[in-house]
């Protein structure tokens, strides 16, 4: 019984140490931002990632907040990330482009206040105004419903086609009217339309795809989205219930302040619009 009291006493007494030298190892790293304070976000590189990259070089430190930026070239994985847990927020979309995928998926997402509005062009290698788009030409436009309504809605706006009246972003083909140049509509993923240009007579394409592919919003497109009343500004989502951690009302304030509003007019000049 000695020998075995003995024996419990030296395991103890080891693990105890082992216990000690654990707890040192941990404080190692004391004075760095911890895990708790990282705020993970999933974003377009452009501009969202770009403008998250000004705030956490420039504003987050200040707020005591990191963040962890990661980029993604797609539409659905930043949500399928989201509800995930692999990420903490994202950055990349929005309102009707949510309620779709809220609608399609059952996902529990918030959305927060609008940032920026990455206005809808149409874009051509082949015309240079919208009188010279050749009758019976391809329009490419997104695959998604959210936008590719939208794009019609520019078209209509434009006097390319007719929709069926009181529509609204809801509009697919069907409810084309007029169409006076017989034009084709190919439905693309948002993130071939680029490509497209070589293909088509003028192509559809999202704001955050033509500045990554070097087109200038304000002087490339034939055809602009206004930014007044627009529905589509983009904002930051998270699941619901995360909405007032504290690491997200700091993100929030410091995307909704002046610096970062000069920084979206300085950098974009009007190819990216500031709502707020």
């Amino acid at each position: 019984m000695r020998r075995r009291s003995s024996f419990a006493a030296i395991v103890a007494a080891a693990g105890l140490v082992l216990g000690l030298t654990a707890g040192c190892g941990g404080d190692s790293g004391s004075g760095s931002s911890s895990a708790s304070d990282t705020l993970k976000v999933g974003v377009s590189p452009v501009p969202h990632g770009e403008i998250l990259k000004y705030v956490a070089d420039n504003l987050a430190a200040k707020e005591g907040l990191k963040l962890d930026i990661v980029e993604f070239n797609d539409y659905i994985q930043p949500n399928v990330a989201l509800q995930e847990k692999q990420l903490d927020a994202n950055y990349f979309q929005h309102i009707p482009y949510l309620e779709e995928e809220v609608a399609s998926k059952g996902y529990k997402f918030t959305p927060l206040k609008p940032v920026h509005i990455e206005p809808l062009g149409l874009y051509s290698k082949k015309v240079k105004s919208l009188a010279e788009v050749p009758d019976g030409g391809t329009i490419a436009v997104p695959n998604d419903p959210s936008n590719s309504g939208r794009a019609l809605n520019l078209l209509a706006k434009n006097g390319l086609i007719t929709l069926k009246e009181g529509v609204g972003v809801k509009a697919t083909e069907k409810d084309i009217t007029g169409n006076p140049k017989n034009l084709k509509f190919s439905a693309l993923e948002a993130a071939q339309l680029p490509r497209s240009l070589e293909d088509t007579a003028a192509s559809v394409i999202n704001g955050n795809y033509a500045i990554e592919t070097g087109l200038s919003p304000a002087k490339d497109a034939l055809a602009l989205e206004d930014g007044k009343d627009n529905p589509y500004a983009n904002l930051v989502v998270v699941r619901t219930g995360d909405e007032n951690d504290p690491r997200v009302t700091k993100l929030e304030t410091l995307l909704h302040s002046p610096e970062v509003k000069k920084f979206i007019e300085d950098k974009y000049q009007g190819s990216v619009l500031a709502a707020f």
